[in-house]
């Protein structure tokens, strides 16, 4: 069947987000729905202010929650059609599918927005936890076996696109292992927030029908069962700050990948990482001989479309109408498509960590072909020495002129120090100059490795 999708997210990346739909659809949102209009259900029961429900009622309850359908989704979207308001259109459903002697508990006090709130904040949390975190701590753990593997490895740094002072290849993979493993704890610490307070937030129905009942303590305790942190002081809808922050997270997490991408992406062409080839796969349709890092580029782009909508999204939904008004709802069906590019994003960032490759010798190689990064070394030493303006000595020896080892070596010997200090200079080689590079790199490891057994 030919596929006539309006997103590539359905169309052409379908497989690889194939566990998404579960958590975006609008057949998963109906089921959140249903899901929450059940719980509150028991909970109402719970307080003993309705009749009690019977057993075959308990049961039927039960099914509800653990049996929706295709056919249920179909059924509420009928009714919707007829009605236009999806949130009544699930009470009516329930209504159908529960056959409860007293129905009018079910909806009980409630607005839509009590119920939509709720809904996403469990498809997020649930989102966050089987899916999103996992797949960072792929990125984590692959990113921590290439920073062990490559911790001594020599690499040519670059400040302002220029040689700089060495560095290992170990040490920058930690650098972005370091930034991503901050971001996955504040992640995994966010607390989605959830409102159940009423039209306007004021509880006013729920205390007009039972005004001796502890509606505020009740709240709290069917938002926290939930998973979620009551937000106690709301308008009609919950303020959606909270929603900002993880998208914030999220933002920052993708950042991360944007950046390592685009550093992957310039140490491939300039020949300081290679790349795999894989077999009869096609880099050019006219240039045979292409490997690219189309995966980094891949990541990279859908980085820029999940930001932009995670950047408008923080920017609309923080801000409603007085006590509400409905833009909100359209804007969120659209929480799915942003996350969904950036998981996408980090998965073709791991696509493209399997198969990048370094040759030692080469990088080593290329490393001591720029000895005029060791001036910062000999600047620094003269300085203990107490030559006078060494930076302006180096400056002028090695600033935009080119130059070599032995002519760096006989500049040594030139100097005003002790033969020992002579020596010490001589002995010095760029592929040495990289400090505490590799116990940089183990350090992060550990922490990487600490938080992925956690």
């Amino acid at each position: 069947m030919m596929q006539r999708e309006i997103s590539p997210l359905d169309g052409r990346y379908r497989e690889r987000l194939a566990e998404l739909p579960a958590y975006f659809s609008e057949f998963a949102l109906m089921k959140a729905r249903c899901e929450v209009e059940l719980a509150y259900l028991e909970a109402l029961d719970r307080t003993g202010l309705f009749p009690a429900l019977s057993d075959d009622e308990r049961k039927r309850v039960e099914e509800a929650r653990s049996s929706f359908s295709d056919a249920d989704f179909e059924r509420i979207v009928e009714i919707d059609r007829e009605i236009d308001h999806d949130v009544k259109a699930c009470e009516l459903f329930l209504r159908e599918r529960l056959r409860l002697a007293h129905p009018n508990r079910i909806h009980f006090g409630l607005t839509s927005a009590d119920v939509n709130n709720l809904a996403y904040g469990l498809l997020l949390a649930r989102f966050r936890d089987e899916q999103q975190l996992p797949l960072l701590r792929r990125l984590i753990e692959r990113l921590a076996d290439l920073a062990e593997a490559w911790r001594d490895a020599v690499f040519p740094a670059r400040t302002h696109g220029q040689p700089a002072s060495p560095t290992t290849l170990g040490k920058e993979f930690a650098v972005f292992l370091s930034r991503l493993l901050r971001q996955a704890g504040q992640l995994e610490a966010h607390r989605f927030r959830g409102k159940l307070t009423g039209a306007t937030g004021t509880y006013a129905s729920f205390v007009a029908a039972f005004p001796d009942h502890n509606w505020r303590a009740f709240s709290d305790a069917f938002v926290e069962r939930l998973g979620l942190e009551p937000n106690r002081c709301t308008t009609q809808i919950e303020d959606h700050d909270a929603l900002a922050e993880y998208f914030a997270i999220v933002s920052r997490i993708n950042n991360v990948v944007s950046d390592l991408d685009r550093d992957l992406w310039e140490y491939i062409s300039r020949g300081d990482i290679v790349e795999k080839p894989v077999e009869r796969e096609v880099g050019s349709s006219t240039m045979p001989h292409k490997v690219n890092p189309i995966r980094f580029e891949n990541s990279e782009g859908n980085v820029a479309i999940s930001n932009a909508l995670l950047h408008a999204l923080s920017d609309k939904l923080t801000r409603s109408r007085m006590q509400r008004d409905l833009s909100d709802t359209t804007v969120k069906r659209n929480i799915g498509v942003a996350l969904a590019h950036g998981h996408l994003a980090i998965g073709e960032t791991l696509r493209g960590l399997d198969r990048i490759d370094v040759d030692r010798d080469a990088l080593r190689a290329k490393v001591d072909a720029s000895p005029e990064v060791l001036a910062e070394a000999i600047q620094t030493v003269l300085r203990v020495e107490g030559v006078e303006d060494p930076y302006e000595l180096l400056r002028g020896l090695t600033r935009g002129k080119g130059l070599t080892l032995d002519r760096l070596r006989s500049f040594v010997d030139g100097l005003p120090v002790d033969g020992d200090v002579k020596d010490r200079l001589r002995d010095l080689r760029p592929t040495d100059y990289v400090g505490l590079a590799s116990r940089i790199c183990d350090r992060v490891v550990e922490s990487a490795r600490r938080w992925l057994e956690g």
